[in-house]
């Protein structure tokens, strides 16, 4: 039976979009109705609404769910999480047969070997988009650090259960960071669209996933090499200041010194009155006259022991003693006094490097503001040495960003302020 469809009806509905022509493949739906051709014993169909069928249909669904997701802020760029750099395990919801799991393994096992947990699931066909939302659940449940959702390429019908809500929004309600790695990157479903981060092949997703150990060790004993350096430079830096407090402070040893042979002069002086003491009480007596001269001499004899006894070696010694004990006490004092001042000096260091840090400019990076630097690293300090076109750094206080100037600086005006906001000046 014939069939005829007007221009008018043609172009009216399609869900392919308003105007699109019919095409091999469409196919009639209700409402429609039957004619007889006039002056001939022949009927036919009078189509007044076309529907694409096949890969069209699932285009025009597919397009639809599209942005009533994507209404729903489902794909939003702001929902995107970073990925962990180093994950203990990895999660892979995939087929557990076929080529996608075995690259998914070896590109692992060749970057960093990690613990890999396979949540098995079919890919597609009747209840595969089911498996699919229960996996990355599961996931979620277990905690796994960074799951994988892959599958390899395919044609449209092949790839349609990541494209299904159920799996959509499961991607979009997990916990944990998600990587969607769907057939090849010219293939686009809607759970890449959900996903944290899109791999454009399932390889590529493993890559994405772990680092290379490699690149990883060369990175750490670089950066610990670069610790060391600066280790032992902030020691010798440190150490020279400390020598140059101690060149400021009397040396211990030569206090010492100087002490002792104090000790031995005083020592010497005593020695010599003691001598000279008894040489002129021995002159005394021998000038003493004659006149009763036992009682004289028994006098002169008992002060002389008297005397003797307040100058023996013995009473000697003692003082000799009592000399050297008050010599060690003063070593001790000296060497506490120097120590003190050695902690004295290292805390007025340690404030004016902290006052000094307080000084940096990176402090006022904290506060707001930027530095401005060219592409050779210098300093941007006017508007006027900036050509268009140029390429700057901003330096911020958590990183720098890249820009290019566009346009003529614009000159301030005299006796004007730049524009603040609507702030009121304070002066």
């Amino acid at each position: 039976m014939r069939t005829r469809c007007w221009t008018r009806s043609a172009g009216a509905a399609p869900p392919g979009g308003s105007g699109s022509r019919p095409k091999t493949g469409s196919r009639s739906s209700p409402p429609a109705r039957s004619a007889r051709i006039r002056g001939r014993s022949r009927y036919q169909i009078v189509v007044e609404r076309l529907e694409l069928s096949g890969a069209g249909a699932l285009l025009a669904l597919l397009e639809a769910r599209k942005k009533a997701l994507a209404a729903e802020g489902l794909f939003d760029e702001a929902r995107k999480r970073e990925l962990p750099y180093l994950p203990e395990t990895i999660g892979v919801v995939t087929s557990p047969t076929g080529a996608v799991i075995r690259d998914i393994l070896h590109r692992i096992e060749d970057r960093f070997p990690r613990r890999v947990l396979v949540w098995p699931v079919t890919v597609q066909g009747a209840g595969a988009a089911e498996e699919i939302a229960a996996a990355i659940a599961g996931f979620n449940r277990l905690d796994a650090a960074t799951p994988i959702v892959a599958r390899g390429g395919g044609s449209l019908e092949d790839l349609w259960a990541f494209n299904e809500e159920v799996v959509v929004r499961a991607a979009a309600a997990s916990d944990i960071p998600l990587i969607a790695a769907v057939g090849h990157e010219t293939d686009v479903t809607l759970i890449d669209l959900a996903a944290d981060l899109r791999a454009p092949t399932p390889t590529a997703a493993a890559e994405i996933a772990v680092p290379v150990r490699a690149d990883l060790l060369e990175r750490t004993h670089t950066l610990e090499h670069r610790l060391g350096a600066s280790f032992r430079r902030l020691i010798a830096e440190r150490r020279a200041r400390v020598d140059g407090l101690g060149r400021g402070l009397p040396a211990a040893r030569d206090r010492l010194t100087t002490a002792s042979q104090r000790l031995d002069d005083w020592s010497e002086r005593l020695a010599r009155g003691v001598r000279g003491r008894l040489g002129a009480e021995r002159q005394a007596v021998g000038r003493l006259r004659p006149l009763r001269p036992r009682q004289l001499l028994a006098l002169k004899h008992q002060q002389l022991a008297h005397a003797t006894g307040h100058l023996s070696a013995d009473r000697l010694a003692q003082r000799l003693g009592q000399a050297r004990q008050a010599s060690d006490l003063l070593a001790v004092r000296l060497g506490r006094a120097g120590r003190a001042a050695l902690s004295e000096r290292a805390a007025r260091i340690g404030t004016a490097a902290r006052l000094l840090e307080s000084y940096s400019y990176r402090g006022v990076l904290a506060r707001g503001f930027a530095v401005v630097r060219d592409q050779r690293e210098r300093p941007v300090t006017s508007a006027a040495a900036v050509k268009p076109g140029a390429g700057l750094s901003l330096e911020f206080h958590d990183g720098r960003a890249a820009a290019r100037a566009t346009g003529r600086p614009k000159r301030r005006k005299a006796g004007r302020d730049e524009d603040d906001g609507g702030q009121a000046p304070l002066l």
